[in-house]
């Protein structure tokens, strides 16, 4: 079992130093995996990750811009911003094309990255996310970027007593379950400020715009369908509160048009999917031909 305390680097992007948390190859020729988080998440949300590829593959995970680590660097916001920080870390890495893993919000980025830069992707998974819906008839982008994201929108206004205290507001999360090292590490690199007034360190304007673009940038939308790489969508197969109705299933992405491979994963929500033997699995294949 490889060290699973990540190194910590930076890469220079506009505006500053993006954050990068990076999990080292212990084989020789392993690929390098560059992991894109979710809207509200941070590069920590990856170490589970990283101990079930267990130093077969090098992981580098980046703090998003308006994150965790990342979270002064400056505006605009939107995913496009981050498709391009994602690139400049690709770039500064100079190991040749990458393999891509984007979750949630990261999806849409990630598709955004590889129909940008093609060059700098050897291949793309999407987890939960890259599959743009229209908005029901009668529902404004706020309503739903609040009944998608739920719990992780509403603490970016709280605050909070103590660690122990957020500890314990994602504890009662019920997508959460089992709680482990790798998730309070996780949640609690989130937190800023001092007690008794921690705060998320997403910066609102940030996550907000973001959301917004998830649901309505038409070059976001669009990415999904415009790949050149090769690539495959793995789902989950319960949604966002570990309910049974999931973000994705086959008609759905049928109706939407997508062409890349796609795969549910059992067993899995929106958020533990990146958790899952499956996903590991994904990225430790063999390089697949376009269409696999």
């Amino acid at each position: 079992m490889t060290d699973p305390r990540p190194e910590t680097l930076t890469v220079p992007v506009a505006g500053g130093d993006l954050a990068v948390l990076h999990w080292p190859a212990t084989v020789p020729d392993a690929p390098v995996v560059v992991a894109v988080h979710g809207i509200t998440a941070n590069a920590l949300a990856w170490a589970a990750l990283a101990r079930l590829l267990d130093g077969r593959a090098a992981l580098y995970a980046p703090d998003l811009r308006g994150r965790a680590a990342s979270r002064d660097l400056p505006g605009p916001w939107g995913l496009a911003r981050h498709a391009e920080d994602v690139a400049a870390l690709v770039t500064a890495l100079d190991a040749g094309p990458v393999r891509l893993v984007g979750h949630s919000m990261g999806a849409w980025v990630s598709a955004l990255t590889a129909t940008r830069h093609p060059a700098l992707v050897a291949d793309l998974t999407l987890v939960d996310g890259a599959v743009t819906f229209p908005l029901p008839p009668g529902v404004d982008e706020q309503d739903a970027l609040a009944a998608v994201l739920g719990p992780a929108l509403a603490r970016l206004s709280m605050t909070f007593a103590s660690r122990r205290a957020y500890r314990e507001f994602w504890q009662a999360h019920p997508a959460f379950h089992p709680w482990t090292a790798e998730l309070d590490a996780y949640t609690q690199r989130d937190l800023v400020g001092e007690a008794p007034e921690l705060v998320s360190s997403c910066v609102h304007e940030a996550v907000t715009t973001d959301g917004t673009q998830v649901l309505l940038d038409p070059e976001a939308a669009g990415a999904v369908h415009r790949l050149t790489v090769p690539a495959r969508l793995l789902y989950a197969q319960r949604g966002l509160l570990d309910e049974p109705q999931a973000l994705y299933d086959p008609a759905r992405l049928a109706a939407a048009g997508v062409t890349v491979p796609t795969e549910p994963v059992a067993d899995t929500n929106h958020y533990s999917i990146i958790r899952s033997e499956r996903l590991a699995a994904e990225l430790l294949r063999q390089s697949r031909p376009p269409g696999n």
